[in-house]
Parts: C-alpha cells; structure tokens; sequence
C-alpha cells in the first residue's frame, strides 16, 4: 500500500471521505479546539477496545506500542524517544513542570497572561510559594517577540513558559529564536505546543520542558497528552506526581529507597492510558506519513486563502496576515456583523468553526482548516457580511 498523500486526498473525493469521515457530513474548520477522528484513528481504538473486551486491557496490547508511539512523537519534535511522557493533558504536564521544579522565594517566572489559562494558571499558582510572577506585555496582541522578552527578564528569571501559537490570534512564535536568547541566559523555556503540533514544524532543541494533547492538530483522542522533558533536567524536576510506574519495584515489591526510571517515564506515575496512546500512535502515523513539511505547506495555504477573502470582505484579521507569523489559526472580527450569530449560522449551516472571546471585549470567528480541508469548502465571507 502506498504512502498516503495530501495531493491524493484532495483528488480523490472517496479516499477524502473514508480517511476523514467527518467529510461526509461537515465542513471542518475548528482543528485549533477539538479534532473529529479520521478513520485510522477511530479504527484502531475499535479494534483495541473489542479486543480489551474479551481479555486483560494490557495483554491484548502488541509488543512495542509504547515505545514505538514515544519514538513517533519524539520524531516530531526532534527529541530522544526517553525524552518524552505520556500525561493526562497539556494542563496537566505544564502543571507538572511548575510543581516539580525546585523554586526558591525571590525567583521569577514569566508567562502571557492573555495565553490560554493552562499555560497561565500554573505559574500563578507559584505565587504562593514565594515566586515572582511576571506578565510579558507584546506590542501586538498575541504577538510576543524576543525583544518583548528580553524587556521583562532580569537576572532573577528561573523560567519562561509561552505557547508555541497563541489561540486566539494565530500568531506563530519563533520558537528557536526565544528559546537560543534564553538558553544563553541559563533562563529554562517552557512551550505549550497544543497549538502547532500536528500542524507545523515544532523542534524542541532550544526547549526544555513541553507539553500538547493529542485532540487538536495531532488528530488524536482527549485525555492523552505528550510531556516533553530534556533528559538534562531529570535532576532539577523532581516528580511531582510519584507512583509505581515512576520508580524501580520489581516483582511489584516496594524497594528500600526510591529509585526513579531513567528517563521520562519517571513522570508517569501510574497505568497509562492504553486506549489513547493506542489512537495517539495511529495519529502520528497519519501525520508522519503525509510528512510535517507538506501538512505545514496545506495548513498555510488554506490560512492565506482564508485570509485574503475575509478582508475583500471587510473582516479585520486580529493575528498576522502575512510572514513567518503565520499559523493554521485565522481569527476574524468586525464591526458590522455580530460575530456570534455568524458562528451559529455556520455551524447551522455544519461549517464549524469556533466563537472566541478576547478581553477588550471584542468576539472573534476563529477558523482552523487542517491538511484534508479542500479549497472550496472555505466559507464564501462576501456572502457571510
């Protein structure tokens, strides 16, 4: 069988529409909030659910899908496969990361407060153990460069945590360029990446903790997420989440000291979620074998297309229209259309797209197409005004 391609799925309307069901039915555009299952995926955890019903939940499982799903997700972000751990969700990997480091009072971390509030609440949290807690302010609304970073750093920053895209307006963060200027600083660099996953190329060689869900851009189910740790840091993040699955005991037997994996799994601290890591696993097949080169490519293509039509229509673009700031997030206002009916009629329409709210007040139709979207299927904006 040859390798699926995104030039096939767009020629071939039935090949389309087996791999992605939801085809058959709806026009697709909120992959920024929570993904429809292609075919490969809801497959797969069929299969391992009927089989799970008839037998243990672990023994149905083949040999080496853990470890081949590590090995899948660490190849998406150019990281070591023992890098890398399985968690309930972004939230709670970055809440991982701000539990488990060794903050002393008078230290500094710094987030965005207007990210979304898995990637705020945490480091807030901090606060009441003695951390200082600072607020980037970029000069363009989700838009946060070096520079702004370098304004609010001083030499007492332990760590700065930012998202790879900023949900609302789709702005992408130079991701190397941030994390090098901390790297130099012994500042560590914290990403949510929910947000490029599965859509853009995301490297973590200038990241020291990460952490994304697979139901987004991944394509995957809720309630598996990956958390990425440089193995360097083992030392410094103490679990803080510890069980049997993150220490030695063999035979089942508790040992006389505690004594942690060697790697990421000592992040894990108990059974995993075996049906998720299951449509996990068919999901970065999926991705990988369209290539992450040529799903950014189509992610990109549709968020220009999306682009250049809604402002011959009037829509203002609250995030970038052009650049290296692109992502696969396009949010839309405008004065003269109530954003919020434009969103129920569309989705009365089963074009799904997602209503967003931003704090000055203003509502936001935000469209997220993902690589199996066809060009025609974009919503005709000079006729939604």
């Amino acid at each position: 069988m040859s390798a699926l391609t995104i030039s096939d799925l767009l020629r071939d309307e039935a090949l389309r529409r087996r791999e992605f069901p939801v085809c058959e039915s709806k026009v697709f555009l909120a992959h920024a909030g929570v993904s429809p299952f292609p075919r490969r995926v809801a497959d797969a955890m069929k299969q391992y659910v009927e089989a799970a019903s008839r037998d243990n939940q672990e023994d149905v499982l083949s040999d080496g899908v853990v470890s081949e799903t590590r090995a899948l997700a660490a190849g998406l972000i150019n990281a070591q496969p023992g890098e890398i751990a399985f968690v309930g969700s972004t939230s709670m990997g970055l809440a991982m990361v701000a539990a488990g480091l060794p903050w002393e009072r008078g230290d500094q971390v710094v987030c965005y407060r207007d990210d979304y509030p898995a990637n705020v609440y945490p480091w807030m949290d901090l606060a009441r153990r003695g951390v200082d807690v600072k607020f980037v302010e970029p000069r363009r609304f989700g838009n946060i460069t070096v520079e702004d970073v370098e304004r609010i750093v001083t030499d007492r920053t332990r760590l700065v945590s930012l998202a790879s895209v900023h949900f609302q307006s789709g702005w992408r963060l130079d991701v190397n360029r941030i994390g090098k200027f901390l790297r130099e600083r012994g500042i560590l660099f914290c990403l949510d990446a929910i947000q490029s996953l599965g859509a853009l190329r995301t490297s973590a060689e200038f990241v020291d903790f990460a952490a994304a869900d697979a139901h987004k851009w991944l394509l995957g189910p809720l309630g598996t997420a990956i958390l990425y740790v440089r193995k360097e840091h083992y030392h410094r993040f103490h679990p803080p989440l510890v069980g049997w699955h993150s220490a030695s005991n063999p035979n089942f037997i508790a040992q006389e000291s505690l004594v942690f994996e060697p790697d990421a799994r000592r992040y894990e601290p108990g059974s995993l979620n075996l049906a998720g890591i299951i449509g996990l696993r068919a999901a970065l097949r999926l991705i990988l074998e369209c290539g992450m080169e040529a799903v950014e490519a189509r992610v990109l293509a549709l968020a220009r297309q999306i682009i250049t039509q809604a402002t011959r229509a009037g829509f203002t673009v609250v995030g970038p229209t052009e650049g290296p700031g692109l992502s696969g997030i396009v949010s839309l206002s405008s004065e003269a259309t109530d954003m919020a009916k434009l969103h129920a009629r569309l989705n009365a329409a089963n074009v799904i797209t997602s209503l967003r709210h931003i704090r000055d007040g203003r509502k936001c139709l935000r469209l997220s197409p993902h690589l199996y979207n066809r060009d025609e299927e974009l919503p005709k904006f000079n006729e939604l005004v």
